[in-house]
């Protein structure tokens, strides 16, 4: 095995919801870093932050990445503050800083943070990185009026203590370069990347084993829809009726809807960890005197108060996951004094989610118009990401391309592999984006 000093590049999957690190080795390999500790789970490092007040930490606020900001988060919901897919707002100029215990951190700052305690996590496999590191970007940004211009900034100043020569590359891509090591004949390939925020496509056509230049990029398209926005289908469809979505008060001699942003707030990862403030309690409280079903806006008000986002939005995957394999699944929450549940069917999640898949559907056929290709002259498929696992998605290519021309695989790690072995060629930036 190689030493950490020993390696030529460093590929960094940086995912709304995961993120993978993987090293090159010089000789046309790469290796995952696998993190260290009783709360590690391999080579897959959540994306997510723990706050808490600490006298003697940096502004009187602790932190904590990955996992261990899971443990942290679950041994005392109270006094901490759970953030996740912050990488969503990169591109956001609506968002400039979130309030944590009163002091503003914006993106580049949790970035930083986070990528800190990545890297005391790696057991010392990061502590020598490699001068080059390849970043994955996606194609098309999430977030409402996304700005790339502004993701680059943003994401320049969050890695610049973690690598001295940056290139950023369309995260597809790296996944090309990863399937790329599997075939032993030339191949017009389409990567499809289905991440928690945003979904990638590239089509790729690849040398013999041998070739000076293995991947010729033909084309890429993305749009911003993926796994999160699947989950707040769940949210809003199951879970928010139960908490007062369209439910009613009276005021005076009317009856009116109770105001839908507090719902949009529950269901955006950025809004939900700072509805827990005195003023939108109090304002729920009011509400829920003159509701017509007053306990349903309860059960909101204890989740925000107990800071259950977390727990709840777990289950809320668990029960997405069980769809791909069973045509349908319980949904259970219990937590903060709250217990609901209901049962839902894959056919309704899959209605829920059409329209989506109609746009993302069309975004590949983007990728294919730009690059002039028929899906007929397309020899390989790849799908890569967690959603990519839901048969409604599958069943897109299998209906486009047939399913003996389809591949997956390492669909949380394939990504870093492939942006390792760009970062061990001569010059990366023939791929930079």
């Amino acid at each position: 095995m190689h030493s950490p000093s020993s390696a030529t590049a460093l590929g960094l999957d940086f995912g709304t919801t995961n993120t993978v690190v993987a090293l090159a080795d010089g000789q046309g390999g790469s290796r995952l870093v696998d993190f260290a500790g009783d709360e590690a789970t391999g080579p897959v490092f959540r994306s997510a932050l723990c706050f808490w007040e600490e006298e003697r930490a940096w502004q009187g606020i602790a932190s904590e990445a990955g996992p261990w900001a899971i443990a942290e988060y679950l041994q005392s919901p109270l006094d901490s503050r759970f953030v996740q897919s912050f990488k969503s707002v990169a591109a956001s100029p609506l968002f400039e800083r979130a309030l944590i215990w009163g002091k503003p951190f914006r993106f580049e700052d949790m970035g930083r943070l986070f990528l800190q305690r990545l890297v005391a996590h790696a057991g010392g496999a990061l502590a020598d990185r490699p001068r080059r590191v390849i970043v994955g970007r996606p194609v098309e940004y999430a977030g409402a009026r996304a700005d790339p211009a502004l993701a680059r900034q943003r994401y320049d100043a969050m890695l610049a203590e973690f690598g001295v020569e940056l290139f950023y590359v369309h995260e597809p891509l790296g996944a090309a370069h990863s399937y790329a090591a599997r075939l032993t004949e030339p191949a017009t390939i389409l990567v499809a990347d289905f991440g928690g925020g945003t979904t990638d496509f590239s089509l790729v056509r690849i040398a013999a084993p041998g070739a000076l230049r293995r991947c010729v990029p033909l084309a890429s398209s993305g749009v911003a829809i993926a796994g999160d926005r699947f989950d707040r289908h769940i949210v809003d469809r199951l879970v928010l009726p139960l908490l007062g979505k369209g439910s009613q008060y009276r005021s005076f001699d009317k009856i009116l809807d109770i105001p839908g942003g507090y719902f949009s707030d529950f269901a955006d990862w950025s809004r939900l960890a700072l509805m827990r403030n005195r003023r939108t309690i109090d304002e729920l409280r009011r509400l829920q005197r003159d509701a017509l079903e007053p306990e349903r806006l309860d059960r909101m008000i204890a989740l925000i108060e107990h800071e259950q986002g977390f727990p709840l939005y777990d289950a809320v995957g668990r029960v997405k996951r069980a769809l791909s394999s069973e045509d349908e699944a319980q949904f259970h929450f219990a937590g903060g004094g709250v217990e609901i549940g209901a049962t839902i069917r894959r056919a309704d999640f899959e209605h829920w989610i059409a329209d989506d898949l109609r746009s993302i559907e069309g975004a590949m056929d983007v990728a294919l118009a730009k690059a002039g290709v028929e899906p007929a002259a397309i020899d390989r498929i790849f799908l890569t990401g967690g959603s990519s696992l839901i048969p409604a998605i599958r069943v897109i290519f299998d209906r486009r391309f047939g399913s003996e021309r389809i591949a997956t695989g390492g669909e949380l790690t394939s990504i870093a592999h492939g942006l390792a072995l760009i970062g061990d060629e001569p010059d990366p930036s023939e791929w930079a984006a």
